[in-house]
């Protein structure tokens, strides 16, 4: 852990049933960019960049801006390749403005070697329609300034399913 994420300051997201510990939020963002290290802060950055820009603004257009050629995909709702991100990105998400910032509630910015890993907290319902509260994480590999890999944790959606007109799937 470097100077910058130890001095990180959270606060809470949301209020939990007492006996439970809330989750918490970085307060700020862009502190959790901040390395000592320029290679890491770079990746940091293009990670950043690319989940406001790709997944939180829909803008399949910018796709090869941050995502190498030969993209591996270890979601199992999405295939594997830069064209396939595209076509996903176009058909699960409405365009809309790029913000200054992630909107989901992130925990934090984890960075070694060429990973970079966000953690944000996930509400959930359960069975009987109360809200939960879990994490959620998205582990990038970076290869010459470009994101060649991902992997969250995922599970199978029919409702993604059908966004994939092939239903290819990386083999088991």
């Amino acid at each position: 852990m470097n100077s910058h994420t130890a001095s990180t300051a959270l606060i809470p997201a949301a209020k939990v049933p007492e006996g439970q510990t809330p989750p918490m939020i970085a307060a700020d963002q862009a502190s959790l960019l901040l390395s000592d290290d320029p290679t890491i802060a770079a990746n940091k950055r293009l990670c950043y960049d690319m989940y406001r820009t790709v997944l939180q603004a829909g803008r399949a257009d910018k796709v090869r801006d941050y995502i190498g050629p030969h993209y591996i995909q270890h979601n199992p709702n999405v295939i594997s390749g830069v064209e396939a991100l595209e076509t996903f990105i176009r058909n699960s998400r409405p365009e809309r403005p790029i913000a200054p910032t992630i909107e989901l509630p992130l925990i934090a910015i984890v960075a070694e070697r060429d990973m970079v890993q966000f953690t944000f907290v996930r509400s959930e319902q359960d069975e009987n329609g109360q809200t939960y509260y879990t994490s959620w994480f998205d582990l990038f590999r970076i290869e010459n300034g470009k994101i060649v890999e991902h992997w969250d944790p995922a599970l199978k959606s029919p409702d993604m399913l059908k966004l994939d007109p092939n239903k290819k799937r990386i083999p088991q």
